[in-house]
């Protein structure tokens, strides 16, 4: 008996452990939210490029911009996604196990197709070989290349639309997860739902419909700022899972 209660207490004390790294990794999320945005506010920070020579100019004159503009940023965002996604999983295993699995393997899909797709370090080799080549015909197959890339690779186009799809679904899926389970508070979820749900709304948008992308930034902007305070909350919220005797 008393062996089953010291088992029972290691187990509860390792799921605290994911708490904390869930809580630390939904806090990273929220400062690479400001980062973007600060990053946006800079001088080139909102420079849209055009065409691949754009795209090659950027990474000449500024190699972190263009790793920036290619998800740079977003890439870090993914990674502290796992175990906040795990730890969401962990702290609902009891009361609605299946649909948060559902929402954390959505998760765990959007970062594995988002990784598997982003070409910003191979653009930036792409440019650097731009930069060395001496003849007409090398730059013209580089620039072919970085185009079949782009086709890819850029954010908020077709090619990167099922990576943020996914993601912005399980965000969705697991803000519902939060509300049924009532661990979480309800303006949690509901920052969630609006968060994601508004991020979702703008992804398309912007993927599909390009001629309405100035118009749907509203929706990233709400989105952006809903999302942060879903990771604040959340966080929060994480801490004090940890930390319950």
């Amino acid at each position: 008996m008393k062996s089953h209660f010291q088992a029972d207490l290691n187990e509860a004390q390792n799921w605290k452990k994911i708490y904390a790294l869930g809580a630390f990794a939904v806090l990273g999320t929220v400062m690479v939210g400001v980062a973007e945005i600060l990053i946006t506010l800079l001088p080139g920070g909102m420079t849209v490029s055009e065409t691949i020579f754009d795209w090659f100019a950027l990474f000449q004159n500024n190699e972190f911009m263009g790793l920036r503009n290619l998800g740079l940023l977003n890439i870090l965002f993914d990674l502290l996604s796992v175990p906040t996604y795990f730890a969401l999983y962990a702290a609902h295993r009891r009361n609605n196990q299946p649909l948060a699995a559902l929402s954390m393997i959505v998760s765990f899909l959007g970062v594995s197709v988002f990784l598997a797709t982003n070409r910003a370090f191979a653009m930036f080799n792409l440019s650097q070989q731009f930069t060395l080549a001496t003849t007409v015909e090398q730059k013209k197959l580089l620039a072919a290349a970085g185009q079949a890339m782009l086709v890819v690779g850029e954010s908020h186009t077709p090619g990167t639309f099922l990576a943020f799809f996914l993601s912005e679904s399980a965000g969705l899926l697991m803000s519902i997860v939060m509300l049924k389970g009532r661990i979480f508070g309800k303006v949690n979820s509901y920052a969630g739902l609006l968060g994601f749900g508004t991020l979702l709304i703008f992804e398309f948008s912007s993927s599909f419909v390009p001629a309405l992308q100035n118009t749907v930034m509203v929706f990233a902007m709400v989105g952006g700022i809903a999302s942060m305070g879903w990771g604040l909350l959340t966080a929060r919220r994480m801490i004090k899972l940890a930390l319950e005797e």
